[in-house]
């Protein structure tokens, strides 16, 4: 099942995509259901209601036709994993705990939409924003101190997720804070799919193209701590609720091709660790992240329009 919120008349609504053009609206088929996913989630009953409502229908609305939003409203928390990938602990030449994830928090309204823009702040104020292609996770039962053996059973779904970064914010101190939370700076979806159709996350890779130029790829189990052992990993100190999203990690960059000529040039980069294949995103770039058996997330790159008068 592949749920998504889009906006319906001024208002968030969800629905089920039933192929790759077409959806249902969850409101014409289980107008008792609410509007909220979190609220589904927070029902014991909820996602199978949702799944009976729509089984075997054809999908009667375009995706064409619609807005798609943010399909989490209101999350309690959005955790974020920093150096997950082997790839991208290599290039950066950092160090990890190799038995802990190292965690942080992003805020909501760090996160739009697919087909929403991002936000790029104008060089006056960073030049290294970069594109982080991942996996999210989403847990769907609540848990407190859950064993790595049951772990996966609290997980609603899974989605592509951009976790930008403007990295000379990230590095003014130890912590990662506004770095990793510049208004609508990342985005995840297209959907939540759920783990019956999406299947082990092991056997799935993600990779990032900006322009139509890949500059990431790699296999999801390059990542260092995977998605059961964070999420018991996370229960030991905070019970999970219905909702949270926890953002995986993102591997290195791809050694550029002969002719990338943007990908071999370091001086266009600003950030701390000049890599090979790195771009920075800039207005007018169309970002995509592609995870196999999931979908693809895209967004265009716009000014942040808060700084439209700095530029």
């Amino acid at each position: 099942m592949k749920i998504i919120a889009y906006l319906d008349a001024g208002r968030i609504a969800l629905g089920v995509v039933t192929s790759p053009t077409h959806f249902i609206a969850v409101a014409d088929v289980a107008p008792d259901l609410p509007t909220d996913l979190i609220e589904i989630l927070e029902r014991e009953d909820g996602m199978d209601r949702l799944r009976e409502a729509t089984a075997g229908r054809t999908g009667d609305r375009l995706l064409a036709d619609v807005t798609l939003k943010p399909f989490l409203h209101r999350p309690n928390a959005m955790w974020a994993l920093a150096l997950n990938f082997k790839s991208h602990i290599a290039e950066t030449g950092l160090q990890t705990n190799p038995d802990f994830p190292h965690l942080f928090l992003r805020t909501e309204a760090s996160y739009v939409g697919a087909g929403e823009p991002i936000f790029a702040p104008p060089y006056s104020v960073a030049r290294a924003f970069d594109y982080e292609g991942e996996l999210g996770v989403i847990i769907g039962k609540p848990g407190r101190d859950i064993p790595v053996e049951r772990a996966l059973e609290h997980v609603a779904g899974y989605t592509c997720l951009n976790e930008g970064s403007v990295r000379e914010y990230q590095m003014h101190n130890r912590q990662f804070g506004l770095g990793k939370n510049f208004e609508a700076s990342g985005s995840y979806g297209p959907w939540l799919m759920t783990p019956d159709e999406f299947g082990d996350p092991a056997r799935h890779s993600v990779l990032t193209r900006i322009n139509g130029v890949v500059r990431q790829r790699a296999p999801l189990d390059d990542m260092l701590i995977d998605v059961a052992h964070t999420v018991s990993y996370l229960s030991r100190g905070y019970r999970l609720r219905p909702g949270d999203l926890i953002a995986m990690g993102t591997p290195g960059a791809l050694k550029p091709q002969p002719d990338d000529l943007e990908g071999q040039d370091l001086s266009r980069q600003f950030g701390p660790f000049p890599t090979p294949g790195l771009v920075h995103m800039r207005a007018g770039d169309v970002v995509e992240i592609e995870i196999d058996g999931l979908g693809v997330l895209r967004n265009s790159v716009i000014t942040d329009p808060a700084f439209e008068g700095d530029l």
